[in-house]
Order: C-alpha cells, then structure tokens, then sequence
C-alpha cells in the first residue's frame, strides 16, 4: 500500500522519516488535528518537559488512531510544531520510540508560540487506514 520514494540524489533521513510515500491504493482518509499535550481531563502534561509533552501528544493520537482502526504504521504524513529549535533534540527522541513501524513523511516546523503557553510541542497528521 505504502512505498517509500527515496531518490539517490536525495538526502536520506535513514529511518526518521520518508522523503516521500507512494500509495498504491488509496484506503480511508484520516486528518487528525494539532495534538497538544493535554489528558482527558483537559490538564497539561509535563510542563517544562518537551519529551514528556511529545509522549502525551503521540499517546494522544496513539488513541485517535486506534480509535479510527488505525496504528502509526498507518501514518503518511505529521507536521510538528515546536516552540524552540532546543526541543528538537527532546522532541525527536520521544518520537522516535512511537515510530517503530514505519516512517511518515514529515516536517517540522518552529513556531513563536502555540494556543497556551505551557504547549512546547504540537502534532498533525494524516493517516491511509485500510479499507474495510
């Protein structure tokens, strides 16, 4: 369903994300919303912590997926947003344990700031879920 496209003339990310992917048969769309690192009582997680931030956020859409039906190896592509260019070393770290089975496309981006304060870090994504 999903190839990886990595020309030798491209830079490889080796393993943390594809340059791009091929899908071969489309499946069901999956547009899941900017994650920030909130539980379900709508509380921050790890203030001051952007690996402890970046875990809730992919716990967050960990659940949505699974909900969908879905896994991370579903992913196609994330957009990250961080607040400071530090948090990329914390931010990559955490995330590297979540994307295990597959690497999406991917870019990140830092931002001056997010909708609260306290959010170091914040995640889109679109996954193909087979179809059923």
């Amino acid at each position: 369903m999903k190839t990886v496209v990595q020309p030798a003339t491209v830079w490889d990310p080796q393993g943390r994300y594809a340059q791009a992917l091929l899908l071969s048969k489309p499946g069901k769309l999956l547009f899941i919303a900017g994650q920030t690192a909130v539980d379900e009582r709508g509380e921050v997680v790890g203030k001051g912590d952007v690996e402890a931030q970046t875990k809730r956020v992919l716990e967050n859409m960990k659940a949505i997926l699974a909900a969908a039906g879905g896994s991370f190896g579903d992913l196609v592509k994330i957009t990250t947003y961080v607040t400071d260019a530090q948090h990329l070393s914390g931010m990559y770290s955490a995330r590297q344990q979540y994307f295990v089975d597959g690497r999406p496309t991917s870019t990140t981006v830092v931002v001056q700031g997010l909708a609260r304060e306290e959010f170091l870090v914040e995640m889109e994504a679109i996954a193909v879920l087979p179809d059923s």
